[in-house]
C-alpha cells in the first residue's frame, strides 16, 4: 500500500450496537487524529452524526457509503488503510465490500463466523489479494481470536520449552459470562437458510477441514463434538461448544496455510468442560440440552418461533453494567513430547460477545494499520495469527484485557 491514505481505520457499520462499542473503544484508547486517525462510516448520515453525539465528540470524522453503489465504496475504501466491519450477516452485506477492498489494496477485518461465506472468500478473493498483498482477516471477535491465537500462543511456548512444536491442543471453556448476541444468531439463521436452498452448505459446514487450501484437506481430526462425552486425558467431562465448528475450522486454516509447522496430522478440537464425576456428567447434559434447544427445529416452526422470542434481536445487546460483569476462561492443553499434558489459560475480562469482542476487532484493525513493520508478511484470505502474530498477541493482553499464559 504505498499511496498516501487519508485515514489509518475506518469503522464500517458503526451505527450497530458493536460498532458502536467498537467506537467507544477506539475513541478512549486512541482519541482522534493523534495516535490513530479513524473514521465513522455507514450509509445513514444521520444515524452516523447521533452515534458522534452519543460519544461527545464532534472532531470524529464520518463518511457515507452504499454497499449497493460501487463507486462510493470503492471512494471510501481507498481513502484507508484499514476497513473494519461489524455488518452481518456478512454473506448478505459482505462480498461487495471484500472485493472492493481487494481492489483498491486495502486491508479488512471482520467478526464473520459464517463459514460457508467464509469459503466462497477464499475461493473468490485469495489469490488476487496475494497479489495484490492485501490483507483480509476474518474471525476477529470472540469467533476465533481466543482460539487462533491462543493456538498460537501455546505453540510458541512449546517451541521455546521442548525445541518443537505440539501435535494435538485440546481447547476447554471452563467458564463464561455474558448474553448471546443478536447478530451471530442472525448470522446463524442466514447460514441455515443458505442451506436450505444449497444443500451443498451443510458438507461445507460438517467438513472439519472445509476452510484449509485445496491440499490441505484431509488429516486426522472428525466432527465436532455433538454429545457428552468423557476426556480421559485430561479427565473431565465435556459438552459441545457452539463456536466449535467455527473457530476450529480457523485454527486448521492457520496451521496450513503456514505449510503446516504443527504437522499434516495435527489433533485440534474444543468442548466445554465441566468437571469430573457425577456433577460434571450432569452439568455436560444440561448444556447439550440447551445448545439442542437454541440450535434445534426447522427455521419458522412452532418450537423455533418459542425459542427466538427469549432471544435478543440483531442491534440488541447487554448492559454496559452487563458487560464489564462478563468474562471469559479458557484452559487449553497441549501434548508434549514426553507424552504429558501441559496446560495453559486464556481470559477475558469482560463479556465474550461485545465487550470482549468489541476490543479484539478494534485492536486488530489497529494491529493491520500501524504494525505492518513487524507483522507476519503475508497476504490473502487469513487468520488473525496468520496475519498479525506477535504484534497482535502483544495488543490483545496490553491493551483489549485478554490474558494468555502458561499454568504448568
Amino acid at each position: 500500500m504505498s499511496e498516501q491514505r487519508k485515514f489509518d481505520v475506518i469503522l464500517w457499520g458503526a451505527t450497530g450496537f458493536t460498532g458502536k462499542l467498537v467506537a467507544e473503544y477506539l475513541l478512549s484508547r486512541y482519541g482522534v487524529g493523534d495516535q490513530l486517525k479513524w473514521a465513522l462510516a455507514g450509509r445513514n448520515s444521520k444515524k452516523l452524526h447521533v452515534v458522534r453525539e452519543d460519544l461527545n465528540n464532534p472532531d470524529i470524522p464520518i463518511l457515507t457509503a452504499d454497499i449497493d453503489d460501487k463507486q462510493s465504496l470503492a471512494n471510501m475504501v481507498q481513502s484507508t488503510k484499514v476497513i473494519c466491519t461489524t455488518v452481518g450477516p456478512y454473506a448478505k452485506y459482505g462480498t461487495q465490500l471484500v472485493k472492493s477492498c481487494v481492489q483498491h489494496n486495502t486491508d479488512y477485518c471482520d467478526l464473520t463466523g459464517e463459514v460457508q461465506w467464509m469459503r466462497r472468500t477464499i475461493d473468490t478473493f485469495h489469490e488476487e489479494a496475494q497479489k495484490g498483498g492485501t490483507k483480509i482477516v476474518h474471525t476477529c471477535g470472540f469467533d476465533s481470536v481466543p482460539s487462533d491465537m491462543g493456538v498460537y500462543f501455546i505453540q510458541e511456548q512449546m517451541k521455546k520449552r521442548q525445541g518443537e512444536y505440539s501435535g494435538a491442543i485440546k481447547f476447554r471453556v471452563k467458564a463464561a459470562k455474558g448474553g448471546m448476541s443478536g447478530g451471530t444468531l442472525a448470522s446463524l439463521d442466514n447460514v441455515l437458510l443458505e442451506a436450505e436452498k444449497d444443500p451443498s452448505i451443510f458438507k461445507i459446514l460438517n467438513d472439519p477441514y472445509a476452510l484449509n487450501p485445496e491440499r490441505g484437506r484431509k488429516g486426522p481430526d472428525r466432527a465436532d463434538l455433538l454429545t457428552v462425552a468423557y476426556d480421559k486425558e485430561i479427565r473431565t467431562w465435556q459438552a459441545p461448544f457452539i463456536m466449535a465448528s467455527i473457530n476450529t475450522k480457523v485454527v486448521r486454516r492457520s496451521n496450513a496455510l503456514l505449510n503446516f509447522p504443527y504437522g499434516e496430522d495435527f489433533r485440534y478440537d474444543e468442548s466445554i468442560m465441566t468437571g469430573d464425576g457425577l456433577s460434571g456428567r450432569m452439568k455436560a447434559f444440561a448444556i447439550a440440552v440447551g445448545l439442542g434447544l437454541l440450535m434445534g427445529g426447522k427455521r419458522g416452526s412452532l418450537r423455533k418461533r418459542i425459542v427466538n422470542r427469549f432471544l435478543p434481536n440483531p442491534g440488541e445487546g447487554p448492559s454496559k453494567r452487563q458487560r464489564e460483569n462478563g468474562f471469559f476462561n479458557i484452559s487449553i492443553y497441549a501434548l508434549g513430547k514426553d507424552g504429558k499434558w501441559i496446560r495453559g489459560k486464556i481470559t477475558g475480562d469482560m463479556d465474550p460477545g461485545y465487550g470482549s469482542t468489541s476490543k479484539m476487532l478494534a485492536e486488530a484493525a489497529v494491529c493491520l494499520a500501524v504494525d505492518s513493520d513487524q507483522s507476519p508478511s503475508v497476504s490473502g484470505i487469513l487468520t488473525p495469527s496468520v496475519a498479525l502474530g506477535t504484534p497482535y498477541l502483544y495488543r490483545l493482553t496490553k491493551y483489549a484485557g485478554l490474558t494468555f499464559e502458561m499454568i504448568d
